[in-house]
């Protein structure tokens, strides 16, 4: 610690916090040299020394507020007499949970149980267990030891996992066994083919080229991807690298050998394929895993349920025979998760079950549906992951995996999904699709794909959808609501709206203003019922409200083709939010427009959004200019204060 350190610390009082790596020692707030002592049932006057040592200190270094404070916290030394009196500590081992009742609020438990019983007692606390000495005669010993075990009874909690541990004697205090980490680590391989072993074949390869795709030039290539919005494709794996297949053009080269789906899509009217359907489907029917980032609205859905329901079906064994689902497709929240059920209903194909699995759902309806038998499984992870603890779906027989990777990562979901793929067997094949690429979506992909090609449609960077007009307004916080209620008033009739706002309470509150004022509207956020926020969203759909006011729990994966506006309320909290929140409009070659209001709040975000604007050459406002040169002076003035403010450190 330099002196600048040490001498803050003292003029401000800093609390002596226990150092991390030493286990700690409970030490009573009363200095010890100021305490009575009894030990083998005499009184215990000012003494200079205790048998046991130093016994107050934490272990392995100095005490909790250094040298200092490490030699007032040592007890008095014991009388001659009581020295003899004394016996070896008496030592157990305590659930490091139950420590607290033992010690009590400011120690008063402890010196309670040391005043009636004429003992010293000393906790040193572990990550687990934590160790318990009891110092005086056998008497004392025990009679203090009756009364933890009375206390904590008494407390309706027992030792470690509802046993009392046997006294530990120093002498032959057992070691406790050490793992041997290096050996797992060998022997990873061995355990993990004992766990899937047993497991069915899996067939992933059932593309069959047509003489179309298969005669297209590499310079027909190129100049198809290029006019498809600028389709990019790469090859992920390490060493040889393998050759893209061509794009389909059309849904004959892709399924003509599987009538159903082609009688599906032509009920639906589809004309031809989507961008990065084209180019997905035929690497995703070659078995190979693969990412699929695309602007939203752009079919990224199908492009992995087709391939998927042709995979699930086309398998070795049959599905009754399969002892669980075959496909599970991860989303974010309940309403994408919805979406997607409702694209495999609508696309159904030979006779395939599927479920959509969330929380705020119906959980006993759910486990009755999935024990019974599905093949695929739409998930939220933190439902998916409650049944799979429970034991109520089987995991291993999933062959096939997709998932929406839009804000997984920013929702916490991370955990949930690597718990969830620890039950998966690991020759799946893996499609994740997502509207960006940040560093983080790339961490996570890497994680549980295996060699997989990426295919990428538009720009590489964070540039939001060239099909909307994106107005910037810089407005004081206090003028927004007035701004907002003339924008609405100068919408035409057949106009619909997202408004985004940040916070659930300023939806309520702004739906209830368009409430008084006789306008229709629905709000949605993740406070309302799950039967309420399915009632906003068919409302929103089929046009009986016009305006929607929504946190961004919706700006992910909501799947309607004519909303003309999207007004940004309240900034969102990061830059990839609002290129989400602007890609609601504009879907399906539609054009759009997105209105979004900036305060002095905002500041930080101004140079990431003049990046957006420019690359998509929409107008930059001046004041957005400014506020974005006044930000920057500010964090250069701060940085300029620390290098004032920071202490010459010795060399």
């Amino acid at each position: 610690m330099s002196d600048w350190d040490a001498s803050s610390d003292e003029e401000l009082g800093a609390p002596d916090w226990p150092r991390a790596a030493a286990p700690l020692c409970w030490s009573p707030s009363t200095p010890s040299w100021g305490r009575a002592s009894v030990e083998g049932g005499g009184r215990r006057g000012k003494g200079t020394g205790n048998p046991g040592g130093e016994w107050w200190e934490q272990r392995g270094a100095e005490g909790s507020g250094g040298p200092r404070r490490a030699a007032r916290q040592r007890p008095p030394r014991a009388a001659a007499g009581q020295a003899r009196d004394s016996a070896a500590p008496l030592c157990f081992h305590l659930d490091s949970a139950l420590v607290g009742a033992l010690i009590g609020r400011g120690g008063a438990k402890i010196k309670e149980l040391e005043d009636s019983s004429g003992s010293r007692i000393k906790v040193t606390r572990g990550t687990y267990e934590s160790e318990v000495k009891i110092f005086g005669s056998i008497d004392v010993q025990n009679k203090a030891k009756m009364l933890i075990d009375n206390l904590i009874t008494s407390s309706g909690q027992n030792y470690v996992r509802g046993k009392t541990l046997d006294v530990i004697k120093p002498e032959n205090n057992p070691k406790k066994p050490v793992i041997n980490w290096a050996s797992l680590r060998e022997n990873r391989a061995k355990y993990e083919s004992m766990k899937w072993a047993g497991l069915p074949p899996i067939e992933k390869n059932f593309y069959k080229e047509s003489s179309r795709t298969a005669s297209m030039s590499q310079e027909e290539v190129e100049l198809w991807r290029k006019e498809n919005n600028d389709i990019t494709c790469d090859d992920l794996k390490e060493g040889e690298k393998r050759c893209i297949p061509n794009p389909v053009c059309k849904f004959e080269d892709v399924f003509e050998h599987y009538p159903d789906i082609m009688a599906n899509i032509r009920k639906v009217g589809f004309q031809k394929p989507t961008p990065i359907q084209s180019q997905a489907w035929p690497i995703i029917l070659q078995g190979i895993d693969l990412i699929g980032i695309a602007q939203t609205g752009t079919g990224k859905t199908l492009a992995y349920l087709m391939p998927g329901f042709i995979h699930l079906t086309s398998q070795p064994i049959s599905k009754d025979q399969r002892g669980g689902p075959g496909m599970l497709v991860l989303a974010p929240t309940r309403e994408l998760a919805l979406q997607v059920e409702a694209e495999c209903s609508k696309y159904a194909y030979k006779g395939i079950k599927s479920i959509c699995v969330y929380g705020g759902g119906d959980r006993k309806g759910q486990i009755d549906v999935v024990t019974k038998g599905v093949d695929i499984v739409i998930a939220t992870p933190g439902r998916l992951n409650d049944l799979q603890m429970n034991n109520f779906i089987n995991l291993k027989s999933i062959t096939y995996l997709a998932n929406e990777a839009d804000r997984m990562l920013d929702m916490g979901f991370e955990p949930q999904i690597m718990k969830i793929l620890i039950d998966v067997r690991p020759d799946r094949q893996t499609v994740m699709t997502s509207a960006t690429w940040p560093d983080g979506v790339r961490r996570l992909a890497k994680s549980y794909l295996k060699n997989p090609m990426i295919v990428y449609v538009g720009t590489l960077d964070l540039a939001a959808v060239s099909t909307v007009q994106q107005k910037v307004i810089v407005i004081p916080e206090e003028e927004k609501r007035a701004f907002m209620h003339s924008f609405i008033k100068s919408m035409k009739p057949k106009d619909k709206v997202i408004i985004f706002v940040g916070k659930k309470l300023t939806a309520d509150d702004l739906a209830s203003d368009f409430g008084i004022q006789g306008i229709p509207v629905q709000s949605l956020h993740g406070n309302r019922e799950q039967c309420d926020r399915e009632q906003a969203l068919d409302d929103f759909k089929k046009s009986k409200v016009r305006i929607l006011v929504a946190t961004d729990l919706a700006s992910r994966g909501l799947d309607v083709h004519d909303i003309t506006h999207v007004f940004n309320f309240d900034f969102p909290r990061n830059i990839e939010e609002y290129v989400h929140r602007v890609g609601r409009t504009g879907r399906a070659g539609r054009s759009g427009e997105a209105v979004t209001l900036v305060t002095g709040n905002d500041w930080r975000f101004a140079s990431e959004l003049i990046d957006i604007l420019e690359r998509a050459n929409q107008v930059v406002p001046d004041e957005l200019i400014a506020m974005a040169e006044r930000y920057k002076q500010s964090q250069m003035r701060k940085e300029v204060e620390k290098d004032i403010q920071r202490p010459w450190r010795k060399s």
